[in-house]
């Protein structure tokens, strides 16, 4: 019944019932009787010749996330302090399949807007903030991702071999926190630091863009120890938190 989910997902606009069978290869009574299923609880929805979307649960499930997530609860007043302290925008993303999806995010006086919303999936190869991810995987995890997407890896200056991977994964991984320069969008640079659950597994990261390139040694330094602060507090806050 999740791959319904799925295909709405993936898909630029409402997906009619023709195109589910196509894609699911369901029965189309199997398929009728998930998709009652998925509108009674509000999951889904349609318009007469539109075909089906998500409905309002999903909203109401998402308010419920931005209010009572300990993540996002933990992270928002300790971004609101970075953007403060150092004009950007300050991101919190955590890992979702093979991905690294935005969950918050906070801006402060800055004269960019970052594309990167909540709710928006990028791959784990790009940008300061899917990569500081990606260095705390672990090599077995690393090894799976190389395998199935090399090219990527080189495209996110990782290195050309799953030996150099694990070189610059390794390196990342050691200095507590990435930055890259215009991975994600021209002119500006991520820096971002991981956080980690109660098990110390990599559960997401916080990072900060600033809105110009060639920032110098000191600057990438000075911003890249104050995001490491604020992902420890947030870590510190995660791994206390009671369920």
């Amino acid at each position: 019944m999740l791959r319904v989910l799925d295909v709405i997902e993936d898909s630029d606009g409402p997906v009619g019932p023709e195109a589910m069978l196509q894609s699911l290869g369901f029965t189309r009574s199997t398929l009728y009787r998930y998709l009652k299923i998925l509108s009674a609880a509000g999951l889904i929805a349609s318009l007469p010749g539109t075909g089906y979307t998500f409905g309002p649960r999903v909203a109401e499930l998402d308010y419920q996330m931005r209010t009572h997530d300990p993540l996002v609860s933990a992270s928002r007043p300790v971004m609101a302090e970075l953007v403060r302290q150092a004009p950007g925008i300050a991101l919190l993303c955590r890992i979702y399949r093979n991905t690294v999806l935005c969950v918050h995010q906070e801006r402060g006086v800055t004269g960019f807007v970052s594309s990167y919303e909540r709710g928006r999936a990028r791959p784990l190869t790009r940008g300061a903030a899917s990569r500081i991810i990606l260095a705390n995987l672990g090599s077995r995890a690393t090894g799976k991702l190389y395998q199935s997407e090399p090219d990527a890896f080189r495209d996110g200056k990782l290195g050309d071999t799953l030996a150099a991977v694990k070189v610059t994964l390794k390196e990342i991984r050691q200095r507590g926190w990435d930055f890259t320069e215009g991975q994600v969008r021209r002119g500006v640079t991520g820096i971002a630091a991981p956080v980690f659950d109660q098990r110390g597994s990599v559960l997401g990261s916080l990072s900060l863009t600033v809105g110009r390139g060639h920032l110098n040694q000191n600057e990438l330094q000075e911003i890249g120890e104050r995001v490491m602060f604020c992902a420890r507090i947030v870590t510190k806050a995660v791994q206390g938190h009671v369920s």
